[in-house]
């Protein structure tokens, strides 16, 4: 009995360091992070009027590294006027992993894109694991979308689909407004990545579920980015009649993502060709 009670005083005490070691890791901007990640995107919202800084506009060669280049861009929050949810799956043989963001349309023929990702440092390579223990911090990714949908097609080839949202105007408005303050408050105060609770797909749920009357629980489908397209169809978010097999085949945009990468209206050759 005696020694019983000095094993579980043992686990106790190991237990207690464990808890503390791991509330004592804190997140950080002050790393060497890899050059696509190494700018936090601002975002100065005076009325209808956005300059976002920090805009990443990347070339990406089919080999070597990119052509880095950042931009600040103004947009009028009265011209914005449509949503679009991107989804890559990062495997033919199994839908399930995948990347997720949501890109936005204006009047005025501009597209920006926002992706909630993990933050790499230089040279690091991404693990789900990794991710659930406090290895990434957050980013959230402001950028061209021939960077940030293009770039996905040409250097990692995964299929890219770039489904249109249905929403009113003023609901795409209010998904964009959110996710830039989350932007702001990220490049403010440092956050961790999470691969299970805060992750692309998770906290583009929380964007989303705040301008619903009825949220989106979560389950496999938001875990599982590669199959949270047939959820989005199935809750009446993305603007089709299809059926998700015939919405895969007419939204992914692989063919025309190729032919008019160099185009400056790439965002409207992907889409309505």
């Amino acid at each position: 009995m005696r020694r019983a009670a000095i094993v579980l005083l043992v686990l106790l005490v190991l237990l207690a360091g464990a808890s503390a070691a791991w509330r004592s890791v804190r997140p950080s901007h002050d790393r060497r992070w890899s050059a696509e990640q190494a700018r936090l995107a601002t975002a100065d919202i005076r009325g209808a009027r956005v300059a976002i800084t920090d805009v990443r506009n990347f070339t990406w060669p089919a080999d070597g590294p990119p052509a880095e280049k950042w931009e600040t861009r103004t947009y009028d929050l009265d011209a914005l006027e449509t949503a679009w949810y991107v989804v890559a799956p990062f495997d033919t043989d199994w839908r399930g992993p995948a990347h997720a963001f949501v890109s936005f349309g204006f009047a005025d023929s501009q597209y920006v894109a926002i992706s909630i990702e993990a933050r790499r440092e230089a040279g690091e390579e991404y693990s789900m694991l990794r991710g659930v223990l406090k290895g990434y911090e957050l980013i959230y990714v402001i950028g061209d979308e021939r960077d940030l949908i293009g770039g996905r097609v040409s250097r990692q080839q995964d299929d890219v689909f770039v489904y249109p949202v249905r929403a009113t105007p003023e609901a795409v408005r209010a998904l964009f407004l959110d996710m830039l303050g989350e932007a702001n408050a990220i490049a403010a105060q440092p956050r961790f990545y999470g691969t299970l609770r805060s992750n692309c797909t998770t906290l583009l749920l929380t964007h989303v579920n705040r301008l619903l009357e009825r949220p989106i629980g979560w389950g496999p489908r938001i875990l599982l980015p590669g199959y949270s397209d047939a959820l989005a169809l199935r809750h009446g978010l993305v603007d089709t009649e299809l059926s998700i097999e015939e919405a895969r085949a007419r939204y992914r945009i692989n063919d025309a993502a190729v032919r008019w990468s160099g185009s400056a209206d790439f965002p409207t050759r992907i889409r309505f060709r």
